[in-house]
């Protein structure tokens, strides 16, 4: 494995951990609060800094476009999946997100047995940019409601948070298509060679 791929791995690692702090807090609320945050941030933050390291280092593989996606869904849909059941999320939008990224999974591979790696897309990182935005909006609703602060400030922030939700599962939507598109043409391309 490179530093790149050790750096994705570390996502694949702390998902269960952030499922497990939010599902089954062990702690008091301030600690269990202050790891599911820095928990979130290593997650998010590692998702930037493979790429950068992966760059920098002329270490971009096949392996790595494959690996990084599947880190990404991994952790994302481990948090979204915790903001749903808790009811922050709404369940329909975390299903539509859950087909997309599967459904793009199903895609990659289908070109990986063609020999074929299919990056990330345009609309898929601005996908990514705005999950990563709702999903710490939503934390911090959850935030709020453990901590038993600001409570008048929950409702308007739970709107927000829909909001944000609903924008980040029709952009899951339209990355969808893009992505798609884009497999018909590498498909067609592979055919024609």
């Amino acid at each position: 494995m490179t530093k790149a791929d050790k750096v994705t791995m570390s996502r694949i690692a702390l998902a269960p951990l952030f499922f497990i702090l939010y599902s089954y807090p062990i702690l008091s609320a301030v600690p269990t609060v202050l790891l599911l945050w820095i928990l979130f941030a290593v997650i998010e933050v590692s998702d930037f800094v493979d790429g950068k390291i992966a760059r920098s280092s002329n270490e971009v593989s096949d392996f790595g476009k494959l690996f990084d996606p599947f880190a990404d869904v991994l952790a994302r849909l481990t948090y979204f999946a915790c903001f749903a059941f808790s009811g922050i999320m709404p369940l329909w939008i975390f299903v539509i997100i859950l087909y997309r990224e599967f459904s793009i999974n199903f895609l990659r591979m289908m070109l990986a047995f063609k020999g074929i790696a299919m990056g990330a897309r345009p609309g898929g990182k601005l996908k990514a940019g705005l999950y990563m935005v709702s999903g710490m909006l939503a934390l911090l609703v959850a935030s709020l409601e453990r901590l038993a602060i600001l409570s008048s400030l929950v409702p308007a922030l739970k709107i927000i948070v829909f909001a944000a939700f609903c924008a980040a599962g029709l952009l899951a939507l339209v990355s969808f298509v893009d992505y798609l598109l884009q497999y018909r043409r590498l498909i067609s391309k592979s055919s024609n060679q």
